[in-house]
């Protein structure tokens, strides 16, 4: 009877062992949240940049599961910190597309995604972005079979200059002379900025590697 009831202990053990096993296989995470090449890390100094379900995106790949790469292109502006603001200083918020169409054939670099001025200090340190905004948000929308797109976020001190687009920049978000605007209005190296990088939900991941050889090394950080 003693020898009987071991047997039966020992099976449920096995069996309860087994199903714990299968149980964690089976509920694998099955994101991967990869980090952005050593090149296109040079972009990511003291930004973050928030989204629902993702967290602060900034110096990756958006993952390819649980839909997140369509998600992000219907999402609404993303929540913007930058720690390291002054109190009393005033900024600028630029998101802009520098691989417009591609990153590999960039005809309509650099394309304006959002663009806001007049934020106070005080907010962007905690991620409020109000101010007077000159191009609403624009979610990332890369083409498909267009690879992968960087989307990069600039803030700068705008020290009470007043800020605006001139009519032809109105007409179109792409195309933008970034370097030019930054120019008219004296705007120097960005205080902060980061990036993050993802390409078409219905494009797949082996297409073409983030950052990847067949893509080109310059980095378009604007002068």
């Amino acid at each position: 009877m003693g020898s009987w009831t071991m047997r039966l202990a020992v099976a449920a053990l096995l069996l309860g062992l087994t199903m714990v096993a299968t149980g964690d296989e089976g509920d694998k995470d099955p994101c991967v949240y990869e980090a952005l090449t050593d090149n296109d890390a040079v972009l990511c100094k003291g930004l973050k940049v928030f989204y629902p379900e993702l967290g602060n995106l900034g110096c990756m790949v958006v993952p390819e599961c649980n839909n997140y790469r369509q998600k992000i292109t219907y999402w609404t502006e993303p929540i913007v910190k930058f720690p390291g603001a002054l109190d009393g200083a005033t900024y600028i918020l630029v998101m802009v597309d520098p691989d417009a169409p591609s990153r590999s054939s960039p005809k309509a670099r650099f394309w304006r995604h959002w663009l806001v001025t007049d934020i106070k200090g005080a907010d962007v340190k905690k991620g409020k972005i109000q101010g007077q905004e000159l191009s609403p948000y624009q979610p990332p929308s890369p083409p498909a079979q267009s690879g992968f797109h960087r989307y990069q976020f600039f803030v700068y001190l705008q020290e009470g200059k007043t800020i605006s687009l001139l009519p032809k920049e109105n007409k179109t978000r792409g195309s933008w002379n970034m370097d030019r605007f930054l120019s008219r209005f004296h705007l120097g190296e960005p205080e902060a900025s980061t990036q993050f990088v993802t390409q078409n939900y219905q494009d797949m991941l082996h297409h073409q590697a983030p950052g990847g050889s067949s893509e080109p090394k310059d980095k378009p950080e604007p002068r």
